[in-house]
């Protein structure tokens, strides 16, 4: 019913730049608080970004100024650019969007930032 999907993942070199995607089917993200979330092994899960219904998005401290999440309405698509990655930003990305009533979580894409 309810799909979440992540692309744009992959191994990109110390200060490059990545974009991802989350591509919703079965709701419409303009309506729920959309966030990125990501997990490095042996870690927990940790909030990268979020973007809520309304007001102003928020970022992890670890990211600010380096990473911009966004909606694309029309494709009922979210993103997020990143940029000036460092190694400590290799983990797995999730996509997640957030009702009063229920969350959900996509599959997740890795992100691997190394020479």
């Amino acid at each position: 019913q309810v799909q979440l999907v992540e692309s744009g993942g992959g191994l990109v070199q110390p200060g490059g730049s990545l974009k991802l995607s989350c591509a919703a089917s079965g709701i419409i993200v303009s309506l729920y608080a959309m966030g990125w979330y990501r997990q490095a092994p042996g870690k927990q899960r940790e909030l990268v970004a979020i973007i809520p219904t309304g007001g102003t998005t928020k970022y992890g401290d670890s990211v600010k100024g380096r990473f911009t999440i966004s909606r694309d309405n029309a494709k009922n698509t979210v993103y997020l650019q990143m940029n000036s990655l460092k190694p400590e930003d290799t983990a797995i990305y999730y996509c997640n969007a957030g009702s009063p009533y229920v969350a959900y979580w996509g599959q997740g894409t890795q992100v691997t930032v190394s020479s």
